[in-house]
């Protein structure tokens, strides 16, 4: 009853090294076939729509905060309708055999959720946290320049100590 085989376990191998194997190969290709024009732009490290520049101390606008949050909820909302809606088929079926209305009140609750999502939705639209336009990049510039401005002082002051 207890026999161990080793040749039980070669399918979790075979997918590991298939797994191993993809992602080398996908690696190789890309450096073999990916163009190679190197540009300050591109060698320059990327985050959140926001040039970076500055301390990683520095402070962020509200905006990243609330696209963030935003996005931890739409994906919550997404994580309660896929139980929903596994589970709905069946509340439907008890609701015809016990005339119990399981399905319908259920179908009523996710509409509210989803109504109140949609509520959420459209106040953070309309008062532009998605305005990804003109004017970020121009803060983002601003406060870059602010930054080694201070920077700028702040050695000055160093220098000035040091001497």
């Amino acid at each position: 009853m207890n026999d161990f085989n080793i040749i039980d376990y070669a399918p979790i191998g075979i997918m590991f090294i298939v797994a191993f194997g993809f992602a080398a190969s996908q690696i190789l290709v890309t450096q073999l076939v990916g163009p190679r024009k190197r540009t300050a732009t591109k060698l320059m490290p990327y985050e959140c729509g926001k040039d970076p520049v500055g301390s990683a101390r520095d402070r962020f606008s509200i905006k990243f905060y609330t696209v963030a949050v935003i996005f931890l909820l739409f994906d919550i909302e997404v994580l309660f309708m896929i139980p929903f809606a596994v589970a709905f088929k069946y509340l439907l079926d008890q609701e015809k055999l016990s005339g119990v209305a399981f399905g319908t009140i259920a179908f009523i609750e996710i509409l509210v959720f989803i109504s109140t999502l949609v509520v959420g939705y459209i106040y953070v639209w309309k008062k532009g946290t998605f305005d990804w336009g003109l004017q970020a990049r121009a803060e983002a510039r601003e406060e870059a320049k602010q930054a080694l401005k201070e920077r700028k002082q702040q050695a000055i002051r160093d220098f000035q100590r040091a001497a």
